[in-house]
């Protein structure tokens, strides 16, 4: 395998860094011609291995991920931020993407699925799209698996489908040997003008587990950093890091744009209580950003190993693998039960499908059921099968207890689990127009200062959600003093 920073890379060629101005950005999107291709293993290894060798990179995610981003959070040690042409506007995504890699020598970003894959037919929304709006040069990490000559024509096809597209190199990945590179080599040399970036031998401990709700987080994983120094070392031995950072240094420079606006002080003065360990995680950073940018201290809480609840003036409680932990979390009895008093008492909350489910009666799961929160009226059931899955639409009910949205929202859900045993009677925030929620066509069960559901939101200029928040719980914080 060929590769290394400064280790007998190879010559990276006539591709030489473009005139920088004042609001270039260094940057490169990693994709495939398919999901499953391994572009979390070489992400995550490129991260790490540029941050060892001193490069101040930052990472991208594209679409509503969260487990992937942990990933390329833990190797390149700072937030990973999603690009979403779902939740966010377009015209918000060329600001926001210059606010996070402003001054970053490098920025990744991971696309999602293959490279011209997408929701809409037209393509609008698919990591080609997002390549072209960003002017990011593309690298596509190949799975040559059971492949010779064959990649050739495959490139060939991705490179002619949309000549707007910069597909600057190609990475093959998951080789067999010596042999097969070199075979794939001289395919893609001989048919194609791409330059093969390099090649990562297919081997044992280059992959990440999975389980029903994809891969595995890092937290999840015994040596995690022993796994993430793995990847990168793969990466150093098989890719020509110099090459790639020089890829990324021809991306063109990006318009002036606006950067978006900090909120106001409405958390000013604020304690917002947000549960964080091995059963929550699933946070995007952006969205905590905003909490600090309006004013909030944020006071993270491990729902299983803490003893007490700190003294706050709301909680938030993201998704997770609650299902995962499921004896830890009942056996915090007093963690639970004074949520519970708390939420009783009149404690802001805002639960996202995991968290929702921590506040049910009970969850189970594998057979086994244990006591949760109980402030929800209901039981939440794991299922062998995704019960809501993909991009959502709702507008925001009557009964919502921040006030009406600024109209219909968009946002995700991905859960295999329902709530049952819910009363008749029980109140409801959104009215899902896609998606399942939690009645097919309900989500966001209100129970007195509560809002929990199914679906993530995402902190963004069309659902700016956390000033909602923060405002509705320092409205609760005055009705009580």
């Amino acid at each position: 395998m060929t590769g290394g920073w400064g280790h007998g890379a190879r010559d990276p060629g006539p591709r030489l860094p473009a005139r920088r101005g004042m609001n270039a950005y260094p940057r490169l999107m990693i994709s495939a011609a398919h999901k499953s291709s391994g572009k979390t293993v070489i992400s995550t290894g490129l991260a790490a291995a540029f941050r060892d060798a001193g490069t101040d990179i930052g990472t991208f995610k594209k679409g509503p991920d969260y487990i992937d981003p942990m990933w390329l959070k833990a190797a390149s040690a700072a937030p990973c931020y999603n690009l979403d042409f779902n939740a966010m506007r377009h015209t918000e995504i060329v600001p926001f993407f210059q606010s996070r890699a402003a001054g970053r020598e490098l920025s990744l970003v991971e696309a999602n699925k293959g490279l011209f894959d997408g929701v809409a037919a037209d393509g609008s929304d698919s990591n080609a799209a997002l390549a072209r709006m960003l002017g990011l040069p593309v690298v596509l990490v190949i799975d040559t698996a059971g492949v010779t000559r064959g990649v050739a024509p495959l490139l060939q096809g991705y490179c002619d489908f949309d000549p707007k597209v910069d597909i600057a190199g190609v990475i093959l990945n998951k080789v067999a040997g010596a042999r097969h590179e070199s075979k794939l080599r001289q395919a893609v040399e001989t048919h194609t003008d791409l330059p093969v970036i390099g090649a990562v031998a297919k081997q044992d401990g280059l992959e990440i587990g999975e389980r029903h709700l994809g891969l595995t987080t890092p937290a999840e994983c015994d040596g995690q950093s022993a796994m993430i120094a793995r990847f990168a070392k793969a990466v150093r031995d098989g890719v020509d890091l110099k090459h790639l950072h020089s890829i990324a240094d021809t991306a063109a420079d990006l318009p002036d744009t606006q950067s978006p606006p900090i909120p106001g002080a409405v958390g000013q003065g604020l304690r917002i209580g947000v549960a964080r360990d091995t059963a929550f995680g699933f946070y995007y950073p952006d969205d905590l950003e905003a909490f600090e940018a309006a004013g909030a201290e944020l006071i993270f809480i491990d729902m299983i190993a803490d003893a007490t609840l700190p003294e706050t003036d709301g909680i938030f409680i993201g998704g997770g693998f609650p299902e995962m932990r499921l004896a830890q979390l009942s056996a915090n009895s007093a963690m639970r039960e004074q949520l519970r008093a708390a939420l009783k008492g009149g404690l802001p909350c805002y639960a996202e499908c995991g968290g929702l489910m921590y506040l049910c009666r009970s969850l189970r799961f594998g057979g086994q059921a244990h006591e949760m929160v109980g402030i929800i009226p209901g039981d939440a059931v794991m299922h062998p099968r995704p019960k809501g899955r993909g991009y959502v639409a709702f507008q925001d009910l009557p009964d919502h207890p921040w006030g009406a949205g600024a109209g219909p929202q968009k946002a995700h859900e991905f859960h295999y689990a329902s709530v049952e045993n819910l009363p008749d009677d029980t109140k409801f925030g959104r009215q899902m127009t896609r998606g399942t929620g939690i009645s097919g066509d309900r989500d966001a069960v209100i129970s007195g200062n509560i809002v929990a559901g199914f679906c993530h939101l995402r902190n963004t200029g069309s659902n700016p959600w956390v000033p909602r928040f923060l405002k509705f719980a320092k409205e609760c914080g005055e009705r009580q003093n």
